[in-house]
C-alpha cells in the first residue's frame, strides 16, 4: 500500500482554503501527480497533469516553471508529499499538499471535472497485495507450505514501502494497459502546459 510520511502543518492545505485560493490568486498552480488515467477519471478544474514519475525524472525543469504558490494533489496525499519533497530539493520550498486529495476536494464541493470512472492506483495496490496474501496462504495450505512465503514477501514489501515512502507495486501497476490514458503526458507536454511564473505577490492567504 502506498504510504506517506505525515504532512506538516505548514505544508498541508485544506480543501476549503484551496477553493478560496483558486478564486482569488491568479498565480496559483495546482499540480496533479496521479497517473494520467486517474486524472481523466476526476481532477480539480484548472489543475495540471504531471504524473509523479515524470515529475521525479524532470524535477529541475518543472520547478523552473513554477511560481511561489504551488499546490500538489493526488488521491490521498502520499504521492503529493513525495512530489513536495522532490520540488523542495529544487528550490520550491513553499509547495502545499492538499489534505484528502482530489476526493476530499470533491467532497468539500470543490470544482472538479469527472470522466470515465476508474479504480485509483492506491485501491489497485490494496487489491493486488491482498489477493497475493490470500493466494499465498491458500496455496500454503492446499499445495505446498513453501507458497506461504509469498504472504511474507508481500508483508515485507509493504513494510519497506511505508518506511521509504515508495511503492514498487504501485509503479508496476501504473504501467499496466488499463492505467494508461489515451494521451499520456510527455516531458515536453508536462513542461509546456505550465504557465510562466508570475511576479510574486503577498504570500498571505
Amino acid at each position: 500500500m502506498i504510504s506517506a510520511s505525515p504532512v506538516t502543518a505548514i505544508a498541508a492545505l485544506a480543501p476549503e482554503t484551496l477553493s478560496n485560493w483558486i478564486a482569488v490568486h491568479q498565480d496559483l498552480v495546482v499540480i496533479d501527480v496521479r497517473s494520467a488515467a486517474e486524472f481523466e477519471s476526476m481532477h480539480i478544474r484548472g489543475s495540471y497533469k504531471v504524473p509523479l514519475p515524470l515529475l521525479v525524472e524532470h524535477t529541475d525543469e518543472l520547478a523552473a516553471r513554477l511560481g511561489s504558490r504551488v499546490v500538489l494533489v493526488c488521491q490521498s496525499g502520499a504521492r503529493a508529499e513525495q512530489a513536495r519533497q522532490r520540488l523542495a530539493g529544487s528550490g520550491i520550498d513553499g509547495a502545499y499538499v492538499l489534505t484528502g486529495g482530489v476526493p476530499g476536494f470533491a467532497a468539500a464541493d470543490g470544482g472538479v471535472v469527472k470522466g470515465k470512472d476508474r479504480w485509483n492506483l492506491e485501491r489497485q495496490v490494496r487489491l493486488a497485495a491482498g489477493s497475493l496474501v490470500v493466494l499465498g496462504l491458500a496455496g500454503g495450505k492446499f499445495i505446498s507450505p513453501k507458497i506461504r512465503m509469498l504472504a511474507g514477501v508481500i508483508g515485507a514489501g509493504l513494510t519497506f514501502s511505508a518506511a521509504t515512502n515508495t511503492c514498487a507495486m504501485g509503479q508496476a501497476l501504473s504501467a499496466m494497459p488499463w492505467n494508461k490514458a489515451a494521451r499520456e503526458p510527455t516531458r515536453e507536454s508536462a513542461i509546456l502546459q505550465l504557465p510562466a511564473p508570475a511576479p510574486e505577490e503577498d504570500a498571505a492567504a
